[in-house]
């Protein structure tokens, strides 16, 4: 079964993903883009590319699309077949997303245009955990480190997680993230708990 975290920078989701490692010793934890033990030259590259405002947009999106696929590849695709539970902190979703938000402008129908690049070869998650906060806040806690944690920008990402939950109601649940850490962690864990068992 594949899980996924998603909401906007500063909603705790990466707190979450480490939280339940202690409560799912068993399964694989994996993130994207990827870093780490689970990382590869094109999750660096994205990394780069975060880091530098002039990044041109759509360049972009295929350096966080390349890293998708060697994602898959190396890491969800051999842990589904040895039938683990595999929980990554940020999926495609996301670049529906931030990258929806980011070619704005720049293309017709970005998140459209986006989904359509994936759905030839992506995974869809059995479970996704939105975990919502308003912009404002998301951004004042993430700190503004980076292109993609202002308030402006965040308030389009999540007009995009919005229309992606609208789209798909039987695959997300949506979680406040305005709750305290402990509050939201115990509520995630309810719903992956629920969902595992009625897929048992």
């Amino acid at each position: 079964m594949l899980v996924t975290l998603e909401g906007l920078d500063g909603t705790g989701k990466t707190t979450v993903w480490e939280a339940l490692q202690d409560t799912y010793p068993g399964a694989t934890f994996t993130r994207e883009p990827t870093s780490g033990k689970t990382g590869s030259w094109y999750g660096d590259a994205v990394y780069r590319s975060i880091a530098d405002d002039d990044a041109d947009p759509l360049a972009e999106l295929f350096l966080y699309t390349a890293d998708h696929a060697d994602h898959l590849t190396r890491v969800i695709e051999p842990a589904l077949e040895r039938g683990e539970l595999v929980i990554s902190d940020r999926y495609a979703d996301s670049r529906y997303a931030y990258q929806g938000a980011t070619l704005e402008g720049r293309i017709t129908r970005p998140m459209e245009y986006i989904m359509g690049i994936h759905r030839a070869f992506t995974i869809e998650p059995d479970l996704t955990i939105y975990l919502d906060l308003d912009p404002e806040t998301a951004a004042a806690r993430a700190g503004a480190t980076n292109k993609f944690e202002h308030a402006t920008y965040l308030e389009r990402v999540r007009e995009n997680y919005d229309r992606l939950l609208t789209n798909e109601p039987n695959r997300f649940v949506r979680v406040d993230a305005s709750q305290p850490p402990e509050v939201v962690l115990d509520q995630v864990e309810a719903v992956l708990e629920n969902h595992l068992e009625s897929a048992r």
